[in-house]
């Protein structure tokens, strides 16, 4: 049985999985019900200054059928008193001693503010806290969150200003809404973090109702840009999280990450582990399916670790770091084709489509007589038998094939189609490796061509 057991910056938990700081974690007797349903830790709703939350706060992009793939929410920090959240704090802490308990905090750019802030955190026994500098709405209107996390001076300044004040760990939680990620976390290790959390929510808007012309989510006939987060963020916060990951003063700081964005399985939470996230929090998925979710997470995320003979989240946690790598450091003799499973294949002619309409028309349809045929419906070519019969096949001319891959991309048969790895036809040289050679090729294009002639490179 491996074990899913984490320590992250001197904080214990019995499993990677912790509630990120958000509604799920808005009170003591919410976090109470998702320790005893399993959760290793819960970073509770962040805490500050008095704020007023609005109704319809939550806005959604549901796609194909699937309800929530994305969540837009304008909720701001906890509108609940500061003294009743620190009292929930303390006596969620005292009944579960083994579970991590982080404290998101957000106040008033001053060392006093924060100095204040954190001894009353403190007080309560929390393992640590999480700096919210990531909030895009509303606070960060008020010169706080986002305001703060987009300014690596501001990121830190406070950073250091926490630090001098705290005894107990401190995480410093990145907002992805900045051109890089990079420099706010190198700011925040300046300033003394022991860790950081990534990603915060995504401005965005959501959906405009075409009938009202409202924005949603609609607030008495206005809207606005909210922080937007679930399933269908996690390519972004993947990459975020990849790009701090594998930055090399991150790496010689060896600061920990917490990662968050769109983790809603045992899949995704792997995903994030091998990209060198060492805890992982999640909102949208509890939001949608309930607290209960921590079950499928630690059983199949310990069945995946013992079907490879991984004892612990250590064995594995940044492998697929060393396989990142820049576009100039590709290897631009690779090739891969597509190629098509007959047996699998139900004719819908998605791929047929996407390939001739918007890729590099290297499809055909073959009819069963072995003749290439344009597209068309037969009126006889209904029911199962003249489908798998009469209807023309899809069939990839892999001379032609550049492997771009959209046709696997949109088949909608698992395994249909593959990409196969062909024999590199010349020597193996990268971008980088060809402008240092040969300068020329890569700023003249008839050099290019010349240079794709003697190497037999056709470009389809």
């Amino acid at each position: 049985m491996s074990d899913l057991s984490i320590e992250f910056a001197g904080i214990k938990s019995p499993n990677p999985f912790w509630l990120a700081s958000a509604p799920p974690t808005n009170s003591g007797a919410q976090i109470h019900k998702a320790f005893e349903a399993g959760w290793g830790g819960a970073v509770w709703k962040t805490i500050g200054p008095p704020v007023f939350n609005v109704s319809n706060r939550y806005g959604a992009w549901h796609f194909g059928g699937q309800k929530m793939l994305g969540i837009n929410n304008v909720e701001l920090i906890s509108d609940r008193p500061l003294e009743v959240n620190l009292q929930e704090i303390a006596e969620v802490k005292r009944a579960w001693p083994d579970r991590a308990v982080i404290v998101s905090a957000m106040v008033e750019s001053t060392p006093t503010s924060w100095r204040e802030i954190v001894h009353q955190i403190e007080d309560t026994g929390a393992d640590g806290i999480e700096l919210n500098y990531g909030c895009p709405h509303g606070m960060s209107e008020r010169g706080m969150g986002s305001a703060v996390g987009q300014v690596p001076e501001y990121c830190e300044q406070i950073t250091s200003w926490v630090k001098h004040a705290a005894r107990i760990p401190l995480i410093v939680k990145l907002t992805p809404n900045i051109t890089s990620i990079v420099g706010p976390a190198r700011a925040a290790i300046a300033g003394g973090a022991d860790a950081i959390s990534l990603i915060n929510t995504i401005n965005s808007i959501t959906a405009v109702d075409l009938d009202t012309f409202q924005i949603s989510p609609n607030i008495g006939g206005k809207g606005g840009h909210g922080g937007y987060a679930g399933p269908a963020v996690k390519p972004i916060a993947l990459h975020l999280l990849a790009t701090v990951a594998g930055d090399a003063e991150v790496m010689r700081s060896g600061v920990p990450i917490s990662a968050m964005g769109g983790i809603s399985s045992w899949n995704d939470a792997a995903e994030f582990l091998l990209l060198g996230a060492q805890s992982l929090q999640i909102c949208t998925a509890a939001m949608h399916y309930g607290f209960r979710i921590i079950e499928d997470l630690c059983d199949g995320l310990s069945n995946w670790m013992d079907e490879r003979g991984l004892a612990s989240i250590a064995d594995y946690r940044g492998q697929s770091l060393p396989r990142l790598s820049a576009f100039q450091d590709f290897d631009l003799s690779f090739r891969a084709v597509a190629r098509i499973d007959q047996d699998k294949c139900i004719k819908c002619n998605l791929c047929y489509a996407a390939c001739n309409d918007t890729a590099h028309q290297c499809i055909d349809l073959v009819s069963a007589d072995g003749s290439v045929v344009q597209p068309g419906h037969d009126i006889r070519s209904n029911g199962k038998y003249e489908a798998v019969t009469n209807r023309p096949q899809p069939m990839v001319r892999e001379d032609d094939c550049v492997g771009c891959r959209l046709c696997y991309n949109v088949c909608p048969v698992e395994n249909c189609i593959e990409m196969v790895e062909l024999t590199p036809a010349r020597a193996s040289i990268t971008w980088d490796q060809l402008s240092n050679a040969r300068p020329e090729v890569t700023q003249s294009w008839e050099a290019m061509k010349k240079y794709r002639d003697v190497n037999g490179i056709q470009i389809h």
